[in-house]
């Protein structure tokens, strides 16, 4: 139903080019059985005009969709001085859970030590998820790090149309949140722990995610603060730990396992990546980071290994270029697709 909606508002052109859907102009799309409603978020006040004058013929178009019985349009605009959203600060009390209500189940990627590629695994697990017809959030929680805009190829601030709720964006089928996002990506963020875990209750709590069948959450490195507050306070489903088979990086996985057994969440698996290089020249392969180590880890701690990934430069270009590698056709494609056919086949999501 998702994709049928976005095809037709794909038909409504802008004076200034593009459509609706490849201006991004679509915010909290919801489909909830025979139900839609969605924001159509205007770059001026001009352009919302237009679009106001339009809904009515728009939400007629939508109800031609076969099961469509009901379509809720919102018209907004950016204002010359939008509602100011301050990001970050001391949590404010909550008696219940962070959990958004109309998110199915919360996934964390997470990783003992920085550098193995969690960031790349998150986005392109949220992609291959999304293309296969479930509904996908990408949480990026590495607030010292956000990699998730570059990734996925967004750099529009979310918008707030009341200086407290935030609208997500859009990308690739997926909903997306980072602390990227709302910050200047030049600045480096400078907080202490009671700041992080104001942006984390803000980004899990006051985002319009809309309905979703998983919420991923891209974890920072170690076993901080992030990591404990989610755990105790976001009811996670479950958590994914993504290593190398490099000693080094095996050793702090365990660490990152420990904690979330400590915490009583579930372990849903390991996910080896980087797993083998083959030349693209010669093909030849080279186990550059050592081979089989996280299956032999996974199964000496008694869970899954989820899949395994190669480390090829096409993974590194579609990253940088904002497309992730789950998109196209390729090694790493048909790996991340395995991987979510079989989070599909086990009700993982």
């Amino acid at each position: 139903m998702r994709e049928k909606i976005l095809a037709l508002l794909e038909n409504y052109k802008l004076e200034s080019g593009g459509n609706i859907v490849s201006r991004d102009l679509i915010r909290a799309l919801n489909v909830d059985g025979a139900k839609a409603s969605f924001v159509l978020e205007a770059p001026s006040p001009g352009v919302a005009q237009n679009l106001e004058n339009e809904r009515s013929r728009i939400q007629d178009q939508l109800l031609q969709i076969d099961g469509l019985e009901e379509v809720s349009i919102v018209v907004t605009s950016h204002s010359k001085e939008p509602p100011n959203l301050k990001i970050g600060g001391h949590p404010k009390p909550q008696e219940t859970t962070m959990k958004p209500q109309s998110v199915s189940k919360i996934i964390a990627i997470a990783s003992g030590k920085g550098g193995v590629g969690k960031s790349t695994v998150s986005s392109n697990l949220a992609v291959a998820l999304a293309n296969k017809g479930k509904k996908i959030g990408l949480l990026d929680a590495d607030i010292y790090g956000p990699s998730q805009p570059r990734m996925m190829g967004v750099s529009q601030r979310p918008s707030s149309p009341d200086g407290k709720r935030i609208i997500p964006l859009q990308a690739h089928g997926v909903t997306l949140m980072s602390i990227g996002l709302m910050v200047d990506p030049s600045k480096a963020v400078v907080w202490r722990g009671p700041m992080l875990m104001g942006a984390l209750q803000q980004m899990l709590s006051q985002v319009e995610w809309g309905e979703l069948d998983a919420l991923i959450v891209d974890l920072p490195p170690g076993t901080g603060d992030v990591q404990l507050t989610l755990c105790q306070k976001a009811e996670l489903s479950g958590a994914i730990i993504v290593s190398t088979p490099q000693d080094v990086a095996l050793l702090d996985a365990r660490k990152a396992i420990d904690m979330f057994k400590t915490l009583k969440t579930p372990i849903f698996g390991m996910i080896e990546n980087m797993s083998n290089f083959v030349c693209p020249n010669c093909s030849h392969e080279t186990p550059i980071f050592g081979k089989g180590g996280v299956l032999v880890e996974a199964n000496e701690l008694g869970v899954p290994l989820l899949g395994t990934l190669p480390i090829d430069l096409d993974t590194r270009l579609a990253g940088d270029d904002g497309k992730p590698a789950a998109l196209f056709d390729g090694p790493a494609a048909v790996a991340y697709n395995k991987i979510a056919d079989g989070f599909i086949a086990s009700g993982l999501v």
